[in-house]
């Protein structure tokens, strides 16, 4: 049937159907929320640890602080969504506040995959040349890269405005494919984009923070004193790791579309759930448990807090 043959109107709100024939909604909803109160909790921390702290606006900490900013931005915009949903029961969302998310979504994905590409420079030059590692690598030139990683996220983010013949969105929260399979259009041209910027962002990028890893485990393995090689490897693994969360699911994705395997309408949604929770979860908790700077500026904030609690405790009791 013709794309030209159905009624074209500009819909002033869509409706998500991705959850309508999953059972036991309301646990689902509840553990996207807990998920979603742990990635406040934890990026929310490390931003607060490392602005706070004036021994920790070094470069590899502000790109931290920047990913953690990103893990907030793009979680929130899905996860907003599929939290009224499942637990408000609102299914709808209007047109404005879908074409938002849906911005800031892709936004974040992309500014991510850069913010990665950042971190994996970072960590080579300063494994590789550490002696011209703060030449190279000031915080001026940090807050350049920050800026271009953001510009051209949002350059190469595009929202369309397209007719729709029916304002369904069988996904779970709004994203741009999502979005054109809404639209009454032929949706093929417009997947044109996406696929370009996902080729830049797998094929392009991935490889070449793969290669940085490896040559850093390779100069580790290298090293003559154990200590110094087990800090340094512990340093690379704590930055692979989130790596590793961000381009899985997109790598299963598509492998198992190039090995024919077609996925229904609830494993797409679920693999599409997975990508965009998991590495905001694990970031937060990876920087956190293996950077022993931030793990010591937290335990100290902690510490005085402690004792100034005792203190005011002890001073009230004196009183009476």
């Amino acid at each position: 049937m013709s794309f030209e043959n159905f009624s074209r109107q500009y819909v002033a709100e869509f409706t998500i159907t991705g959850f309508d024939h999953l059972p036991h909604q309301k646990v689902l909803g509840c553990l996207i929320l807990l998920c979603y109160f742990c990635v406040l909790l934890g990026s929310g921390t490390n931003i607060c640890v490392i602005v706070t702290d004036r021994r920790l606006h070094r470069p590899m900490y502000l790109l931290i602080c920047n990913l953690a900013v990103v893990d907030i931005m793009f979680t929130t915009s899905a996860s907003t969504t599929m939290i009224s949903v499942l637990l408000v029961e609102d299914r709808r969302i209007s047109y404005y506040s879908c074409i938002s998310r849906m911005y800031i979504y892709h936004l974040g994905d992309i500014t991510w995959c850069l913010t990665l590409s950042l971190m994996a420079m970072d960590r080579t030059i300063a494994i590789s040349q550490p002696l011209r590692y703060a030449s190279i690598l000031t915080n001026p030139r940090i807050f350049i890269l920050i800026i271009l990683s953001w510009l051209i996220g949002i350059v190469a983010t595009v929202a369309d405005n397209l007719p729709y013949c029916q304002p369904i969105i069988k996904y779970v929260f709004c994203d741009y494919p999502s979005l054109i399979r809404a639209a009454c259009v032929n949706p093929e041209p417009y997947f044109v984009i996406a696929i370009i910027l996902g080729l830049w962002l797998l094929v392009g990028q991935f490889p070449c923070i793969l290669l940085s890893y490896m040559k850093l485990i390779y100069t580790v393995l290298r090293l003559p004193n154990n200590e110094n090689r087990h800090q340094l490897f512990s340093t690379v693994v704590s930055h692979l790791i989130p790596v590793v969360a961000y381009y899985a699911p997109k790598l299963v994705s598509v492998l198992l579309t190039r090995l024919g395997v077609k996925l229904n309408l609830t494993e797409r949604n679920a693999l599409l759930i997975i990508s965009t929770l998991l590495p905001s979860l694990i970031n937060p908790t990876v920087y956190f448990l293996r950077t022993k700077e931030i793990r010591s500026r937290l335990l100290q904030i902690l510490q005085k807090k402690q004792y100034s609690a005792m203190i005011n405790y002890f001073s009230v009791t004196r009183k009476y």
